[in-house]
């Protein structure tokens, strides 16, 4: 691969929204005079983003006009970020030698020159003539940059309502502006509301790819109430919410609706008569309307579940049309959703403009599923697989794999009109983005499809995939038995195991003895889903019972494919870890683990490659934002190769290398084009993780840190910001590090309550979003010590520069 490939490579994600739109986006128009004749004209033209607000794109070389080496030719960027410049053809000699430069345009001082061989151009006569260069070559090194990483929900503000809401974001702005960062990422701010409760705390499962949600509104920007009493009503549960340590998602969402309906009440009249609200009803009444009228029949219902909706329950466009005709009597009903979502859009837009004017930019998360009960399910159902369900195949963080309960993709419907649901859902975060994350990138080589009757991620399945017919089964020698290695092995021996005392009360209700020792599942429990909506209970009995039948059914070797036109079969992840495996004679688990391992680790190469470039373009081409993946887990080869061709960021945790081999990353050998990370909401904090393992902890101070003495047992300030120093001087162009990581650095602000400060537990399908900050972002802004010693770290790093 050749150096200006690379070169090209490297400098193709400066040309997205942060650079050209933010970082680097002239703060004036440099266009010089046109004095030309009407003679031949020879055009300059240089694509370079990387400028600087401050600064211009200037031409210098050997001839008279061109300044003799010493007084360049500013350029016009009047189509930024190409930079052209046209001069006369008689004016310049037959060959030239020229460079471009970069120049200070307040001092008209040259910044920067061009780190290469002068160019060289040899004109032709009597015809006017273009002259289109590559690259301008940076002697300064790549672009680095650094950010934050932090939810909105988090962000903690005395004047906010118990949780994080869009007008916060500016202060986070400022604390980032006064410290170097220049990068805020957040986690999804699109709608949950399903029942209001913990449940919809879970930001990766909305209800709309398009819809904000209202919690993240600030109520005193939607107007102020004039009955004192209420008032004083929601001034008191402001100040009761705002105490709490955590964010009382169910009771915020309460209050907050509360005052919706007030001031909806109170301004409607005025507000829908605003031109502005009427230019957004009409820009966004394609998907306002089917979502308006969700809400409105959720609410009616009282669930979100719209198979439960009787008339309602399969979507008619007319039907939606006619609800919200202000001559409906539940008009009102519906229109408070259209007036909601109006004000979380001025309120971010306006958020997102003030962070550009501090040159930081704002960078979003595109989850990889949806809600099966949302919208986009109910309006276009051809689109989604809604029998199967998403997760992800067992890891370290949890042993039985994750079902996060989405539905999955119907590809080939998609791709009938070119992808336009998923280029709708890019338009989309463009609004509000200057960057984002696709959320487990994975998915679009391979999601992990779990069949509707399962609970458990160990039961699913790639999809696509290329399962083994049974013919190819028996090719390899294992004498596939359908019934022994795809129904549930259970044998008596080892249900003590899964029931202990319970095991007796198990057989006699749950289980049939067909002869021995061998038993089956009654019809009436021989599902996951059926065995988990039966036990229900949360007492020790009933999960006892519930995990342990759960797991029964889970005693098989082999999953059937769904697809297949002739009967066609997947290994089951994980399946050393049953009874059933471990009761085989040797030859059979000698064969079974070849096939494992050929399926899961070489089988789908080039296929799961094809599937993603069939994919993934389409992230690339709509909307103008920097894009980074979520890559980690378990990679097939070809997610590295396909990520650099659609020059797509990957992801790098420290603690979880790629590299099988590696036990930790060093952050010096991260790709470039790469995003360098301590941790992620899904896993402890940095002071977490070093409390969990003495001995990891322990090799990492020794191998990462280079210390001979043994590590401390606590993260101390100390070795917290030598692990944060480390990562900023990563060869990564960003590196993104969550508040948590860099509060630990200050022994005053990081929080007492380590564990609270885990975002998400992977392996808790109950788990409650709530991390709140400890510090209030205004307290945080006046940290003078602290903020001077951030601001010096990333300085000192190269990641602080101007251009």
């Amino acid at each position: 691969m050749d150096n200006h490939f690379l070169s090209n490579m490297k400098q193709h994600p400066l040309y997205t929204k942060p650079f050209c739109k933010v970082f680097f986006k002239p703060a004036f128009n440099t266009a010089p005079e046109n004095n030309l004749g009407a003679g031949n004209v020879v055009h300059f033209r240089i694509s370079a983003p990387r400028v600087g607000k401050d600064y211009a794109l200037a031409l210098i070389g050997n001839a008279d006009v061109l300044g003799k080496w010493e007084k360049p030719l500013i350029m016009s960027n009047k189509d930024y970020p190409m930079w052209t410049l046209d001069l006369e053809r008689d004016s310049l000699p037959d060959r030239i030698e020229y460079k471009y430069v970069i120049v200070n345009v307040k001092t008209m001082t040259i910044a920067t020159w061009e780190d290469r061989y002068n160019r060289v151009a040899y004109l032709p006569d009597n015809i006017s003539f273009t002259i289109e260069d590559y690259d301008f070559c940076y002697p300064l090194g790549n672009w680095k940059g650094a950010g934050v990483a932090v939810p909105v929900f988090s962000l903690r503000n005395k004047f906010s309502f118990g949780i994080g809401e869009f007008s916060d974001l500016k202060l986070l702005g400022k604390w980032c502006a006064s410290t170097g960062l220049k990068m805020i990422q957040i986690l999804p701010v699109n709608d949950t509301t399903t029942n209001r409760g913990w449940n919809d705390s879970y930001p990766y499962k909305s209800i709309s790819t398009n819809a904000l949600h209202p919690i993240y509104l600030n109520l005193s920007q939607m107007g102020t109430l004039h009955d004192e009493k209420d008032k004083l009503y929601f001034e008191t549960a402001r100040k009761t919410l705002n105490a709490l340590d955590f964010v009382d998602y169910p009771s915020v969402m309460r209050y907050k609706e509360e005052y919706f309906k007030k001031i909806f009440e109170q301004t409607w009249s005025e507000v829908k008569n605003n031109a502005d609200y009427i230019d957004f009803y009409d820009d966004n009444k394609q998907w306002l309307k089917p979502y308006a009228v969700f809400c409105y029949l959720r609410d009616t219902f009282g669930t979100a579940d719209f198979s439960k909706w009787k008339d309602f329950a399969t979507y008619d466009e007319k039907v939606v049309d006619m609800l919200c005709s202000e001559t409906n009597k539940f008009y009102n009903e519906i229109a408070i959703h259209f007036f909601l979502q109006y004000h979380l859009d001025r309120q971010l837009h306006d958020a997102v403009e003030y962070l550009h004017s501090l040159n930081v930019v704002l960078k979003g998360d595109m989850p990889i599923g949806i809600s099966r009960y949302s919208v986009e399910a109910w309006t276009e159902p051809s689109l989604f697989k809604l029998n199967m369900q998403a997760g992800a195949p067992p890891d370290a963080f949890a042993f039985e794999g994750q079902n996060w309960g989405f539905p999955t993709y119907n590809w080939n419907a998609m791709e009938n009109d070119g992808f336009q649901w998923w280029s709708n859902r890019i338009k989309q975060l463009d609004k509000y983005f200057d960057a984002f994350r696709i959320d487990h990138i994975l998915g679009f080589f391979r999601i992990w499809e779990i069949p509707f009757e399962f609970t458990q991620g160990v039961m699913g399945h790639f999809c696509p995939a290329l399962p083994y017919t049974v013919d190819e089964l028996n090719y390899n020698g294992l004498n596939f038995d359908v019934d022994r290695m795809t129904k549930p092995y259970i044998r008596g021996y080892f249900l003590y195991d899964f029931f202990g005392d319970f095991t007796e009360e198990v057989k006699n209700t749950c289980l049939l003895n067909v002869y021995d020792d061998v038993f089956v599942l009654k019809p009436e429990f021989d599902t996951q889903r059926k065995i988990s909506d039966f036990f229900n209970g949360s007492d020790d009995k009933s999960l006892r019972i519930r995990n342990g039948l759960i797991s029964l059914a889970g005693q098989v070797l082999f999953v059937e494919d769904p697809y297949s036109e002739q009967p066609s079969y997947h290994p089951r992840i994980s399946l050393q870890y049953t009874y059933s495996y471990r009761d085989l004679p040797d030859y059979q688990k000698n064969i079974i683990n070849r096939l494992y391992d050929d399926f899961f680790y070489r089988r789908h190469e080039i296929f799961w490659k094809e599937e993603a470039l069939r994919k993934l373009p389409v992230m690339i081409q709509n909307g103008g934002m920097l894009v980074c993946g979520e890559d980690l887990g378990m990679l097939p080869d070809t997610v590295k190769d396909v990520m650099q061709q659609l020059n797509i960021l990957s992801l790098e945790v420290q603690r979880m290398p790629k590299n099988v081999n590696d036990a930790f990353v060093n952050p010096l050998h991260n790709p470039y084009l790469s995003v360098d990370t301590t941790s992620t909401h899904d896993m402890s904090t940095l002071r977490g993780w070093w409390e969990e393992n003495g001995s990891l902890s322990n090799k990492f101070y020794h191998e990462m840190l280079h210390h001979s003495e043994g590590a401390p047992f606590f993260a101390e300030p100390e070795v917290c910001r030598e692990i944060i120093s480390q990562h900023l001087r990563s060869s990564s162009m960003w590196v993104i590090i969550p508040i948590q990581d860099y509060l630990s650095m200050d022994g005053e602000l990081r929080w007492s309550q380590t564990r609270k400060e885990q975002i998400n537990d992977p392996a808790n399908p109950d788990n409650h979003w709530c991390y709140r900050m400890f510090q209030d972002i205004n307290d945080l802004l006046d940290d003078d010590d602290f903020n001077g010693l951030l601001f010096e770290m990333v300085d000192s790093s190269g990641r602080n520069s101007d251009y």
